[in-house]
């Protein structure tokens, strides 16, 4: 049965069908649009492209420029990083990797699923540095941070603590690369008494938490005296609330060491935009956001210098292993570490 339309309307209905027709048109234009723009995925850890970390304005600055959509993929902490990539393989979605350390740059490279970046060494790190594969982004000290309100006389080594009450939060070595740094920087520190400083600070420990985030949130929720963290923690604290109770425990052994990096997946469809990611880690741009988002040093030295407060807690002995020696001490200190806690 047919329909007729009354002779009032019929203006009104053909301009009704000519908007409708229009927005289609542009639908089919926008989608088309969208389709031809690259998307160059970030694989990273959480907090890095959390709201509050790096990750929105490092998105936006780079998109001004390269012509594309930037897609940060949160994948836990740094170490879980190394283990989505290990069990995607050459299928992974991801172009880039950003947020793993030198402490599983040796295993990362074993894979064979990343190529070479071709980006000059930064000259802002505290120690030499020269990888084919893996740029340096950021680097920090690791520390345990306490609150100076609740806490007037911090330990000064891991003998102290083991021989004091303190309760301390910590993060998993298997899913957290501050957890793992924990273990290279007792096993750096003591060698072969390793073990034996383990089993005195099993009782310190009160958590043990998958990554960074929640560790930090425990602590200031109160529910540790200390927290495995960052000597520029406190900085956060000065500088985004202006508080300054919080404070980094400097031991006399000396600090360990993280640097990470970002490296290309050798099997991205994107490797020019991949490439230019890379470059982009090293310029005035990106790092200028680290300090203040990541709260950790920049790789390259700021024109600006470095904000209040990332001069407050300087080691003075810093302690590294080389990738391949921190692959070969990894396992066995991850086995002192299970032990103490087992019991």
């Amino acid at each position: 049965m047919g329909f007729s339309i009354p002779d009032q309307s019929v203006a009104s209905w053909r301009d009704l069908m000519k908007t409708r027709l229009l927005a289609a048109g542009l639908a089919t234009i926008a989608t088309q649009g969208m389709a031809d723009t690259p998307v160059l995925t970030v694989l990273t850890y959480d907090s890095f492209a959390s709201e509050w970390g790096p990750g929105p304005g490092v998105e936006a600055t780079f998109e001004a420029t390269c012509g594309c959509d930037l897609q940060f993929v949160p994948a836990g902490d740094g170490a879980a990083l190394l283990a989505r990539v290990q069990l995607e393989g050459a299928g992974s979605q991801a172009d880039v990797v950003l947020g793993l350390d030198t402490s599983l740059t040796d295993a990362a490279a074993a894979t064979g699923l990343f190529a070479p970046h071709g980006v000059a060494a930064p000259t802002g790190l505290p120690v030499p540095y020269d990888d084919p594969l893996f740029l340096p982004f950021d680097w920090g000290w690791f520390a345990f941070v306490y609150d100076k309100t609740k806490l007037s006389s911090p330990p000064t080594s891991f003998e102290a603590l083991a021989a004091s009450d303190l309760k301390v939060v910590i993060e998993d070595p298997r899913s957290s690369t501050p957890g793992l740094g924990l273990l290279l920087w007792v096993k750096a520190a003591y060698g072969d008494r390793a073990d034996e400083i383990w089993a005195g600070l099993a009782d310190n420990i009160v958590t043990v938490t998958p990554g960074w985030s929640e560790a930090y949130g425990l602590f200031l929720e109160g529910e540790a005296d200390m927290v495995l963290s960052y000597t520029t923690s406190p900085a956060y604290h000065l500088i985004a609330e202006a508080d300054d109770t919080k404070a980094a425990a400097l031991f006399d052994e000396g600090h360990y060491l993280q640097v990470e990096v970002a490296g290309k997946l050798a099997a991205t469809d994107q490797p020019e935009l991949a490439d230019a990611f890379l470059q982009f880690t090293q310029s005035e741009a990106f790092q200028s956001l680290i300090p203040t988002t990541n709260w950790m040093y920049p790789a390259v030295p700021l024109a600006g210098g470095l904000p209040e407060g990332f001069d407050a807690f300087h080691p003075v002995k810093s302690l590294l292993m080389s990738p391949a020696d921190a692959a070969a001490a990894r396992g066995p200190a991850l086995d002192e570490w299970r032990a103490a806690l087992a019991q």
